[in-house]
């Protein structure tokens, strides 16, 4: 089966290979079933088999189980025997314990090397969805990028940002009159927002070094693809973080790869585990772009595969391009539990050995029906399955063992120093500074014009010597400048004329990088 990954032994006796054809792997996919029923092992015997025919994979490890991938499996386990004999009954005759090369990522730089975006490169929309914007607020967010975007302000990190609806609200009655109404209350939605998502740890995610995709795209010295693990565990404390940053990542994947067409086999598979917390309350359009992304990706060479509890997770557009499908055990207590189940049977090619709704119910630990495209893309008959065992180690490795892997890595040092460049933040604070300047040399000036000779006199004496003596005399002071008063006159200038310097924006609001 060198054209296709052995997922495991199907029909009457497990005997007849089940295979997962690499030439369609780029064609989607889908893991389902009910928590227990060996979702993660599916997931990790996929991720060893693409990684061996030399494709990388990003995979986020939700529990924790899934660092097992660095290291090889274990005669000592307890499941040793098991996994033995039933190697033996799937007929998986060169089945060894092996490991496979691992790259450990986390946004929050415990677990893995930091990963990191920029303010600017994720983009309104998604940011949005990040913060759970209202309408309202997404269109003052959406004035903010298109400031940054004209004015050639970086947005780099989550103080840049700051700084930028800072400076919007006190210049919001100018701004108003080209954008649209600019409320305070919104921008005070949209800070309380932020600090919200610095209390999770999301400021984390934004900076330089930036992520090269690149990193994500190697194999090593044998020809195998890298396994990228991003440590998860704690970044579902905070769901919509962990959503927003995959889908992130591919719609950069989107923007930034060639068109390759249909390759012999993927150059990336992207696993999109707990895929419910990327459509759970998502604005349509949102939906409608994941839609069109995962429609078009797999012409640049990205299979994408959706885990899940419950095929109904996925909304029926994005459902119906999941070509290759592993269906673990359902379970139906309610009617609506029935319902799912029922609309799930019907979306597999009928095998007329077996009733599928019915075998959905029965299928154990470690088994599941698969559905693999075929020749010319057709799927395959739906197949009562015995999934193999894993050769690389099944459970978590021990942190020294996680820091191993860490040190021997390429990526080691390369995006373990935060950086701070010239972004929106120092941008914003010079020219506010420059403005009060030049504000104060003007009063100086406009003061000095109306003194008398005697005041003029008087002035100089008080400089000579040194001391600040206050006057006698009252008269109309003008009013402090701030931050806003000092820049809204300039700014207002300098926005004009400015829409053929404005950047480009991708299908998901990215930057849009042809490379």
């Amino acid at each position: 089966m060198t054209d296709k990954l052995f997922v495991g032994g199907g029909g009457k006796n497990y005997e007849n290979p089940q295979g997962l054809t690499l030439k369609y792997a780029n064609r989607h996919g889908l893991v389902a079933g009910a928590t227990g029923t060996g979702k993660t092992v599916t997931l990790q015997i996929l991720a060893e088999g693409f990684s061996r025919a030399g494709v990388p994979v990003f995979l986020a490890d939700v529990k924790g189980d899934l660092s097992g991938l660095a290291l090889p499996g274990s005669a000592e386990h307890k499941l040793h025997e098991a996994f033995m004999d039933r190697a033996r009954r799937i007929g998986f005759s060169d089945y060894a314990y092996s490991a496979c090369p691992v790259t450990f990522w986390d946004l929050f730089g415990e677990q893995g090397h930091p990963v990191r975006t920029t303010v600017t490169e994720m983009g309104p929309l998604l940011f949005s969805r990040l913060l759970d914007l209202t309408e309202a607020q997404e269109g003052i967010l959406n004035i903010a990028f298109r400031v940054a975007d004209e004015e050639g302000m970086p947005l780099l990190d989550l103080k840049d940002l700051q700084a930028l609806l800072v400076w919007i609200g006190e210049n919001r009655a100018q701004l108003s009159l080209r954008y649209g109404n600019v409320s305070t209350a919104s921008i005070g939605a949209i800070q309380r927002r932020l600090l919200v998502l610095e209390n999770q740890g999301g400021a984390k995610l934004f900076g330089e070094p930036a992520l090269d995709l690149g990193d994500l795209m190697r194999t090593d010295e044998q020809g195998h693809g890298i396994v990228n693990v991003l440590a998860s565990d704690k970044l579902m404390a905070a769901p919509g973080l962990y959503a927003t940053f995959l889908l992130w990542l591919l719609s950069e994947l989107f923007e930034e790869l060639p068109e390759v067409g249909d390759p012999e086999k993927p150059k990336l598979v992207f696993f999109f585990d707990e895929a419910h917390l990327l459509f759970d309350d998502a604005p349509k359009v949102l939906i409608d772009k994941v839609e069109q992304v995962a429609r078009l990706i797999r012409s640049k060479g990205v299979g994408v595969y959706f885990i899940t509890q419950n095929p109904a997770d996925i909304p029926e557009d994005i459902l119906g391009q999941l070509g290759n499908r592993v269906q673990h055990a359902l379970r139906a207590f309610t009617a609506r539990d029935r319902k799912n189940l029922r609309l799930a049977a019907e979306t597999y090619r009928e095998n007329p050995s077996f009733d599928t709704e019915t075998a959905i119910r029965e299928v154990g630990v470690g088994e599941a029906l698969t559905s693999m495209l075929e020749k010319k893309g057709v799927p395959g008959i739906v197949q009562r399955t015995l999934i193999r065992p894993p050769g690389s180690q099944l459970g978590p490795i021990t942190p020294s063992e996680r820091k191993a892997v860490m040190d021997a890595s390429p990526m080691a040092g390369k995006y373990d120093t935060l950086l701070d460049r010239k972004s929106a933040f120092e941008i914003l604070r010079a020219r506010a500074e420059a403005a009060a300047t030049a504000a104060d040399a003007a009063e100086q000036e406009d003061e000095a014009e109306r003194q008398t000779p005697i005041e003029r006199e008087y002035a100089a004496a008080r400089r000579y010597s040194g001391t600040r003596v206050g006057r006698s005399t009252s008269r109309s002071l003008r009013k402090k400048d701030t931050f806003a008063s000092a820049m809204s006159e300039a700014v207002i200038k300098e926005l004009k004329g400015t829409t053929g310097r404005r950047i480009v924006r991708g299908i998901l609001g990215g930057l849009f990088r042809n490379r």
